[in-house]
């Protein structure tokens, strides 16, 4: 009897102190699953006057300041991931920046490299960080832009608190329109290269000459909105496939892009300036698409009435779809990451020896002709390598899936990807981690149009959306 005693008492410690060991593991586990914790925060990047402002084919200068600019952060942890995303108030942005800003910000806080997913909103109204066309960035500027993206996503990762998340989409229809059109016959000017396009973009609105759009639009409002366990809304992440609106008056301004930020912020703490929030506006898919309705001949509108109109549509609609939220304490985050290596459409020597006497017989150093601008463009290009690489990434919210291009993507292209993706909803994010010009279908490229001109602005091959397409499809899967 004493033998079994022992026995059954050998047997009995190990068997309960498994089970109390998995009870800690369960417990441990339920816990994990209620701690998602976010933070977020900006950084202002507003330059000084005088700063190189590019999104035109002639350079200007900033000699005022019509609204602060700023790289707002917000980072999500949920015990397993943490992942950071932050939109940054400028026209275009190199790889080389995000790279160092990620590299920092990693450094600082330990969010890995891929997990993050920086990107532009594309306001032209902000200070060149990357060479457009006569524009060129200044070195003081991009390192001080630099280090200002990475202190966003430290102070964001440093205000980590527990919260709630919750995402829906809306729609707002009015403000966007196709750019590109097909016209009558004889009203296609030769483009830069001497070709006659089959389409036209920014054609006159409301003129007789216009046929029909040549592409759809994306309505699609997408909201992701973070707040605390008591109801205090502290940050909300939009993406609306809009290229910009303009309409500033000159000088420096975020565009409709911090308007929305800054309509959010009202809406949602009752114009409390002491409450913190913050708000942010990604650009989807809007290489064709911008706010011009070229249905009806255009009215002159005072300088920001524009930007304010959109701006506050899109603030109504975030916010109704922001009510009808269900939010959750705990959701399953995931990011995949890749690089894919895409031809570049260099010219030939004869292209390039023609360019050369275009841009010596100009009048000036600054080109004033479409046809001196791009030669001065297929000069440059004469440099590059034949082949560019590029990140691809695709994110997961829970059953939401973001998928980031570093290019101005067309419209086409992220009604595909929502389309062959597995999640309840999906969005794309261009201008992300980088800038490799435009990104027309290679239909749109058979078309022609501003958007196709090879320049620094488009110089991918033809098939580039193609097989970026065939790479994101299964890193979005792979999500699952």
């Amino acid at each position: 009897m004493q033998l079994v005693s022992n026995y059954r008492a050998r047997l009995f410690w190990p068997v309960t102190a498994a089970f109390l060991l998995a009870l800690i593991l369960a417990g441990s586990n339920v816990f994990a699953q209620n701690a998602l914790r976010a933070g977020a925060a900006t950084a202002n990047i507003t330059p000084p006057l005088g700063s190189s402002i590019n999104g035109g084919m002639q350079d200007r200068t900033a000699d005022s300041i019509q609204d602060e600019l700023h790289a707002r952060a917000l980072v999500l942890d949920n015990g397993e991931t943490q992942l950071a995303l932050v939109v940054v108030d400028s026209c275009l942005i190199p790889r080389e920046i995000f790279d160092e800003a990620k590299f920092i910000a990693h450094q600082r806080t330990g969010i890995p490299i891929e997990n993050m997913l920086m990107s532009a909103t594309h306001t032209h109204s902000a200070p060149t960080a990357t060479a457009a066309f006569q524009s060129e960035p200044d070195k003081r500027y991009t390192d001080f832009l630099t280090v200002r993206i990475a202190d966003a996503v430290s102070r964001a990762h440093g205000n980590l608190e527990p919260a709630q998340i919750g995402w829906g989409m809306g729609k707002v229809p009015q403000h966007v329109f196709n750019r590109r059109w097909f016209m009558k016959e004889g009203t296609i000017a030769p483009n830069p290269f001497g070709a006659i396009d089959k389409v036209k973009t920014n054609p006159p609105a409301g003129g007789p000459e216009r046929v029909k759009p040549a592409g759809p639009t994306d309505p699609t409002l997408v909201v992701v909105a973070v707040r605390r366990p008591d109801g205090t809304p502290f940050s909300l992440y939009a993406n609306y496939s809009l290229h910009y609106v303009g309409g500033t008056g000159g000088g420096v301004s975020a565009d409709y892009y911090g308007a929305f930020a800054q309509r959010m912020k009202d809406l949602l703490t009752d114009g409390n300036s002491n409450k913190s929030f913050v708000g942010m506006l990604s650009n989807g898919t809007s290489g064709n698409i911008n706010n011009v309705d070229f249905f009806h001949k255009r009215q002159q509108k005072k300088p920001f009435e524009q930007i304010n109109l959109v701006a506050g549509d899109v603030a109504a609609e975030a916010l109704r779809v922001y009510s009808s939220l269900e939010f959750h304490d705990w959701i399953p985050l995931r990011t995949e990451q890749t690089q894919i290596d895409l031809g570049v459409r260099r010219p030939d020597e004869e292209e390039v020896l023609q360019a050369k006497k275009i841009v010596m017989s100009a009048k000036g150093p600054t080109m004033q002709t479409l046809e001196e601008i791009y030669a001065r463009e297929t000069i440059f290009l004469s440099d590059y390598p034949e082949r560019v690489p590029l990140i691809l990434q695709a994110f997961r919210i829970q059953d939401l899936a973001i998928a980031a291009i570093p290019c101005e993507v067309f419209v086409e292209i992220g009604l595909e990807l929502r389309e062959k993706s597995p999640f309840t909803g999906t969005f794309t994010v261009s201008l992300a981690n980088g800038y490799n010009g435009y990104l027309p279908t290679p239909e749109h490229h058979d078309l022609g149009g501003y958007e196709t001109w090879r320049a620094r602005s488009s110089y991918l091959e033809r098939e580039a959306s193609r097989k970026i397409v065939e790479k994101l499809v299964p890193l979005i899967r792979s999500l699952r």
